[in-house]
């Protein structure tokens, strides 16, 4: 299933190898638990109640599922997330395409698939700026860090736990 990305600022993609079956990783990697994990301890996204012990895999697509607030160090609000699944599949693969603080559009691409005697998780990041922050002189770059930043950071907390 071929997707468009957005008009972007940045675009990012990194695929890691772990050690575990793709099925176990996709159970971690779609639920809030499992993304917590991977941003942990510089950072967190809040989720309500409802949505708390609920997979991607069971969402309604095309829909605002929350806002969703990022916090560096768990506490100090910097961004958000009006979180907006918009496919799934084939096989495990998500792609949520929302409306941030930052960006007019975040677009986050997942895929896992068996590899070897594990799996390897693919991330493909999309950021369409606002025009207020596309206008600052930079932005573009120091957004692209941040988000590979990021991502390096997330990774490194999927191989700690997946090998």
């Amino acid at each position: 299933m071929a997707t468009t990305a957005p008009p972007a600022a940045i675009t990012v993609e990194r695929t890691t190898h772990l050690g575990a079956d793709a099925g176990a990783v996709w159970r971690h990697v779609t639920t809030p638990r499992g993304i917590s994990d991977e941003f942990k301890p510089w950072m967190r996204m809040t989720v309500p109640p409802q949505l708390r012990d609920v997979s991607l895999d069971e969402v309604e697509l095309g829909v605002r599922l929350c806002r969703s607030w990022v916090l560096a160090l768990g506490a100090v609000p910097f961004e958000y997330d009006d979180l907006v699944l918009v496919e799934r599949g084939p096989g495990m693969r998500f792609l949520e395409r929302s409306p941030t603080l930052v960006g007019r559009t975040w677009q986050h691409e997942r895929t896992v698939v068996p590899a070897g005697s594990g799996c390897e998780l693919t991330d493909r990041i999309s950021l369409e700026a606002r025009p207020t922050f596309a206008r600052l002189p930079g932005s573009a770059a120091v957004a692209g860090r941040v988000v590979r930043a990021i991502f390096r950071h997330r990774y490194r907390r999927l191989r700690a736990r997946f090998g």
